[in-house]
């Protein structure tokens, strides 16, 4: 794009600069929410309660199924974006 293309498309630039932060963010957000470390934090946490008796058997097997089912929901991502 030229001198002319560029002074043209000059109003557009906030647009643009909008959509590039927007990208940005969600960018980042979805790295956040489909990191496993967190979860498998969680997992260890709860493994430590069931150890020390904070945690019953039953509570112990429900939540360790969700965190499970997260993980593979993870993976499963992970492996659709290629990373």
């Amino acid at each position: 794009m030229g001198l002319v293309g560029s002074i043209l498309t000059l109003p557009f630039a906030p647009v643009k600069g909008i959509g590039w932060v927007l990208e940005t963010v969600v960018r980042a957000a979805e790295d956040e929410y489909y990191d496993p470390a967190p979860v498998q934090e969680a997992l260890v946490n709860l493994e430590r309660a069931r150890t020390e008796g904070r945690v019953d058997e039953e509570e112990f097997a429900q939540r360790e199924e969700e965190l499970l089912r997260r993980l593979e929901e993870i993976s499963a991502h992970r492996l659709q974006q290629g990373a």
